[in-house]
């Protein structure tokens, strides 16, 4: 594989976006943008990664850090253009060796076979490559000057004559070169536009003016989207997202509607899996296959085991960990616990910082309660025990293996293997004052209003 280094352009401000956190960190799929671009690289074989931020731009330096360990960033302090900020990157490129691509760093949908078809180009024998689109309405961007298999020029849609401007075939985002022709045609660039900036895309005509081989290649319209508003931001969710659905369900998943499936860029679903409509899985979510997702959950950070049976309305927050063949029913939430093998949380609970051992019922309206004020705590229930309906169990406390909670009880101390336990005030029935106590209610509800009773 010839060596290639990829030079990521993220300096923009992305006022359009209307916001105080830079464009390319804003998320599709739960991913920062400049992520997915990142990620696109690295999928096309670039082993050295330049990114160029703007000034100040601290929290896309991390984002970069954590999706690219290893990356060169470097800073625009002036956006005086593409090429001024591809040139800041001269201590990756000077000595480079093999091609350099230049990549923009709003394009989330971008993947790395988008790349590899400008940087195939060069190992066929050309000098430089071009990634270009048909989109529907061509306003706006650069048009590609072709002719036949060579690309002689891109113009930007302001520098445009009116029949370049009816020409289909536009600037993606994704401009290749041998290394020694990026080095050599880089510092010819020069800001003699409208704009009075220095464009990357100069390059291709300082090329055919040399007289090298120029070509290009044309990617799909849907893996080219750029953001640049919400607008923009929302158009390229719903394409992540249609994207996600079509790859589930080739590998073997069942979304009952798929429109109303949302997944993150990490979601990973196992075959013969089913999801119902209207599911959400933000990132960190595995299920395992055979389980069924039903309609209206929300899952975060969890990981589902085989045959699992999640919801409907139930909500598995991050560290949750569902065994296989349990049952988390409606309105159930679980955070940071094990549920074993076979549990079954049917109906209005809350599971939180518990371990819950093998085949254990836990009754509607159950809660652990972890939290006191100040720290949290952990509640360990062993297998097969019975839980039973509207308890609350006080961390931190273990209920070994095989003891049974009464109903309504509020657990506070540690409950031995077999055991029973009953927690709650004792019964207490009047006999024959149930019409007295109407009959007084019902004086009550005779007097008039405002005054006291």
């Amino acid at each position: 594989m010839t060596d290639l280094l990829a030079i990521v352009l993220a300096a923009g401000e992305g006022t359009r976006m209307k916001s105080v956190r830079p464009k390319v960190l804003h998320e599709i799929g739960g991913l920062p943008i400049i992520a997915h671009v990142l990620g696109a690289a690295r999928a096309a074989g670039a082993r050295k990664i330049a990114v160029v931020v703007g000034r100040g731009q601290a929290t896309v330096r991390e984002a970069v850090e954590a999706a690219a360990p290893g990356a060169m960033i470097f800073e625009q302090a002036a956006r005086r253009g593409t090429a001024d900020a591809a040139k800041l990157a001269r201590p990756a490129w000077e000595k480079a060796e093999g091609n350099v691509v230049v990549v923009y760093g709003d394009h989330p949908l971008l993947r790395g076979h988008n790349i590899k078809a400008v940087t195939e180009k060069l190992d066929a024998g050309v000098d430089a490559a071009m990634l270009g689109f048909e989109p529907k309405d061509p306003t706006g961007y650069g048009r590609l000057i072709t002719e036949g298999d060579r690309l002689l020029a891109i113009r930007e849609h302001s520098d445009a004559s009116e029949d370049e401007r009816q020409i289909l075939l536009c600037n993606a985002c994704a401009l290749a070169f041998r290394a020694g022709v990026f080095r050599d045609l880089i510092e010819k660039v020069t800001d003699r536009n409208e704009q009075g900036e220095f464009y990357i895309t100069d390059m291709v005509e300082l090329a055919n003016q040399a007289k090298l081989n120029v070509g290009y290649a044309v990617a799909d319209a849907d893996e080219v989207v750029g953001v640049n508003d919400r607008a923009q931001l929302a158009h390229a969710e719903g394409l992540f997202q249609r994207r996600m659905r079509h790859r589930a369900m080739a590998s073997g998943v069942t979304l009952i509607d798929p429109k109303t499936a949302y997944f993150s860029f990490d979601t990973r679903l196992g075959e013969d899996v089913t999801v119902e409509p209207g599911v959400f899985f933000a990132p960190g979510v595995t299920v395992e296959a055979g389980a069924t997702i039903r309609a209206h959950c929300h899952l975060e950070g969890a990981h589902v085991g085989k045959g699992a049976v999640i919801g409907p309305f139930a909500r598995l927050r991050p560290g949750a960990r569902i065994g296989a063949g349990a049952h988390i029913g409606n309105y159930v939430e679980v955070k940071n616990s094990v549920i074993g093998e076979g549990v079954k949380a049917n109906h209005l609970g809350y599971i939180g910082d518990a371990d819950v051992g093998a085949h254990t019922n836990i009754g509607a309206g159950t809660i652990t309660c972890n939290f006191d004020g100040v720290g949290k705590h952990r509640t360990v229930i062993g297998a097969n025990v019975f839980i039973g309906s509207n308890s609350a169990l006080v961390a931190p406390v273990k209920i070994a293996d095989g003891a049974y909670i009464a109903s309504g009880s509020v657990i506070t101390e540690d409950v031995g293997p077999g055991d029973l336990a009953i927690a709650r005030g004792r019964q207490v029935n009047k006999k024959g004052r149930a019409k007295e106590l109407r009959d007084k209610l019902g004086k009550s509800k005779g007097k008039p209003k405002g005054k006291s009773h």
